[in-house]
C-alpha cells in the first residue's frame, strides 16, 4: 500500500514527498543535510530499499535505524570523505554517483568494514572515480586501473558503476589489484608574497647592488713570480718525450 501522508508529518511542508511502499522508501529531492528522525522512527524496521537522492545530505546520521536495510541509492548529495557508514549486515545495493567524494582508499575501507553483503557500487560522477564524468582528462585506462583497485578491496562485488564485473577483471584484482592505487601530489600553498613571484628563483649570478661608475676595485701590473710547473709533484712522471 502507497502511504504519501502520516498524521506525524502534518506540520511538516515536505510530508508530501515521503513515499513508503511494499517497504520502500524515497525521500527525494528536499534540500536536506540530515536524515529526518521521522523517517526511521515511522519506518525504519520496514524498510529494505532507501532513496535519499538530489538532496544536500553531508552526513548519513540516523541511517543505522534502517537495520533491514538491502538497497541505498544517496546520488546527487554532498557527501564527502567524512561519510561514516553504520555496519549494515543486509546491505548488497550502494550508490553514490555524484557526491564530493575523493579518497578511493578510504571509502573503500569504510564499506569493507562496515557492509560486508555489498555486491553493487556505483561512484560514478566522483573525483574518487576516474572517468570523464569527474574529469574530461582520464581515459579508459585511468578507469580499468580503478576498477582493478576497486576489486582488490572488494572482491565480492559483482557490479561496479554501470557495468557488470567479469571473472577476467577479478583475477587480474587479485593478481595485481593493489598497484594500482593512484597517489596524488600534495598540494602546498605559498604565502601571498611568495606566490605573487610566480616561478621565479630568488637566486641569481648577478650581484645584488650596482656599481656606480668609477668604483671600479681591478688591478694592473706585473707579477714579480711567474709559475713554471717545475716543483709540482705530478711533473715528476712527465718526461719530455711524452710532452
Amino acid at each position: 500500500m502507497e502511504r504519501r501522508y502520516n498524521d506525524h508529518l502534518a506540520n511538516d511542508p515536505r510530508e508530501v514527498a515521503v513515499v513508503f511502499q511494499n517497504n520502500r522508501l524515497n525521500y527525494v529531492g528536499q534540500d536536506c543535510e540530515r536524515i529526518p528522525p521521522l523517517l526511521h522512527t515511522l519506518y525504519g524496521q520496514q524498510v529494505r530499499y532507501l532513496d535519499l537522492s538530489y538532496n544536500a545530505l553531508v552526513s548519513l546520521k540516523g541511517l543505522a535505524e534502517f537495520p533491514n536495510l538491502e538497497e541505498l541509492v544517496l546520488d546527487n548529495n554532498n557527501l564527502s570523505d567524512s561519510i561514516i557508514f553504520p555496519t549494515l549486515y543486509n546491505l548488497h545495493t550502494l550508490s553514490l554517483n555524484k557526491n564530493k567524494l575523493v579518497n578511493l582508499e578510504l571509502l573503500l575501507t569504510k564499506i569493507s568494514n562496515h557492509l560486508p553483503k555489498l555486491r553493487y557500487l556505483s561512484l560514478l560522477g566522483n573525483v574518487a572515480c576516474p572517468n570523464q564524468l569527474s574529469d574530461s582528462e582520464k581515459d579508459e585506462e585511468d578507469y580499468r586501473r580503478y576498477r582493478y583497485y576497486v576489486l582488490h578491496h572488494l572482491p565480492k562485488l559483482q557490479f561496479l558503476d554501470s557495468t557488470k564485473v567479469s571473472t577476467e577483471e577479478h583475477l587480474e584484482a587479485e593478481r595485481r589489484g593493489h598497484l594500482m592505487k593512484v597517489v596524488r601530489p600534495i598540494t602546498v600553498s605559498l604565502p601571498a608574497e611568495e606566490s605573487s613571484l610566480g616561478n621565479s628563483s630568488p637566486y641569481t649570478p648577478l650581484p645584488s647592488t650596482r656599481r656606480v661608475a668609477g668604483d671600479h676595485q681591478g688591478a694592473y701590473g706585473k707579477c714579480r713570480f711567474r709559475y713554471s710547473g717545475k716543483n709540482s709533484e705530478g711533473n715528476r712522471f712527465i718526461v719530455n718525450k711524452d710532452l
